[in-house]
């Protein structure tokens, strides 16, 4: 009846007929002040100017009469003070009050006071969400509360105008009806895709990926010793990657969460098999590589520490996330070389060649697929910023990554 900027926008007859035809068949009225106050002069009902937090349940109860089963007198019109009188400057502007009165109770809902030009149509939202709200308390065959359904939308409208873009044009401009939505900048099943391109991962990971440590093993010319070196602290990296996997499944909710932990255990400790068998060929036993004297470089220390307490401090997924440039990185890097075997290298003679085999084999490809459909699954349960986080805790394990391969890391024995 009456706009936010106070323009009546209904004629005398239209008030009327609304008052006589309408009011005595409504739920609930949620009329602002200069709306209720247009109501009881159309009634001719003598009411007091409200100054004050009871001036205006007084308000609410004669709109009441008036025929509906329950008013909510919008205070926006109105700011109070800190002491629920009616402010006589700005500086004093604290709080807007709503006063819902179902014939019985009261129900005062308080908000901040929002100095703000973008208000068309608080109104028109905030009765759509307190019939949405009532609705879909409905559909979910729980008690209908009205007042909840009413203070739930406050908030609602309140969100909307606190996070309304500051720059649409000259006069009042609408509400953020969206803040409360989170959409994904990846569609379902494709967050790897979305994150290997991200602009914060795209270089560390090719860095990584194209890493000239994997090429040279590829090609046969890197030095024995930095292999040998390698190999070692690779094992030693498996032993935490293994501790890791089992606080994963601590940190898991359900049985088979547990279970795919285990399993990745299983393939671990097959992987080291194969990695100790390896070790073998170039005169490393496994008693050399567990003897009290020998030492983790400090690479393989800082990213295996890193990645535990990224799994102390954090939650499941983001212990994945921690892990995941190995399984990834590995299998990226090795199908790479592997497609590329015949400019770079020639399989016989290249005693490093069995690295490439073993991350293109067809039970580390499905390691990698498994966790991947694994971070895919639980991914799409996370917000915009949550992701992000996850982000730079991959971010941060691939440098780490990096790291590990660099050849001044392998020269610290």
């Amino acid at each position: 009846m009456v706009s936010t900027s106070g323009a009546q926008l209904l004629p005398g007859d239209a008030v009327r007929n609304l008052r006589d035809l309408l009011l005595p068949m409504t739920s609930l009225l949620t009329p602002n002040l200069p709306e209720a106050t247009l109501l009881l002069r159309d009634a001719d009902i003598q009411y007091k100017s409200p100054s004050g937090l009871e001036d205006l349940k007084t308000l609410a109860k004669l709109v009441h009469g008036l025929g509906p089963k329950a008013v909510l007198l919008k205070g926006g019109h109105m700011p109070l003070t800190k002491e629920y009188v009616k402010s006589n400057s700005d500086e004093e502007k604290s709080i807007t009050v709503d006063v819902l009165y179902d014939g019985n109770d009261y129900t005062i809902i308080e908000s901040q006071y929002l100095t703000s030009k973008n208000t068309h149509g608080t109104g028109c939202s905030l009765a759509s969400a307190i019939a949405s709200n009532l609705a879909l308390q409905k559909s979910k065959s729980q008690p209908v509360d009205l007042a909840t359904a009413v203070r739930l939308a406050v908030r609602y409208v309140s969100a909307g105008i606190l996070t309304a873009h500051a720059s649409l044009g000259k006069g009042s401009g609408p509400i953020n009806h969206f803040h409360s939505m989170q959409n994904l900048p990846f569609s379902p099943g494709n967050f790897i895709e979305y994150l290997l391109s991200h602009p914060a991962v795209a270089p560390v990971w090719r860095k990584y990926t194209h890493h000239d440590f994997a090429t040279q093993m590829a090609r046969g010319t890197l030095s024995e010793d930095l292999f040998k070196n390698y190999l070692i602290q690779d094992y030693l990296y498996l032993t935490h990657f293994a501790r890791t996997h089992a606080l994963a499944a601590y940190k898991s909710k359900t049985m088979d969460a547990i279970t795919a932990s285990a399993t990745i255990i299983l393939h671990i400790e097959h992987e080291m098999e194969l990695h100790l068998s390896y070790c073998r060929e170039f005169g490393i036993s496994k008693a050399d590589i567990e003897s009290p004297s020998r030492k983790e470089s400090l690479a393989c220390v800082a990213y295996s520490r890193y990645v535990l307490d990224v799994g102390q401090s954090e939650d499941w997924l983001a212990l994945q996330m921690a892990l995941a440039p190995c399984l990834l990185g590995y299998g990226e890097t090795a199908q790479r070389l592997y497609r590329e075997k015949e400019s770079v290298t020639t399989e016989q003679g290249n005693r490093y060649w069995r690295w490439v085999e073993n991350y293109v084999a067809d039970d580390y490809q499905e390691a990698v697929r498994v966790g991947s459909a694994l971070i895919e699954k639980n991914i799409l349960k996370q917000s915009p910023n949550r992701i992000e986080e996850l982000v730079r805790i991959f971010v941060r394990a691939t440098e780490m990554e990096v790291r590990f391969w660099d050849f001044d890391a392998h020269l610290e024995l």
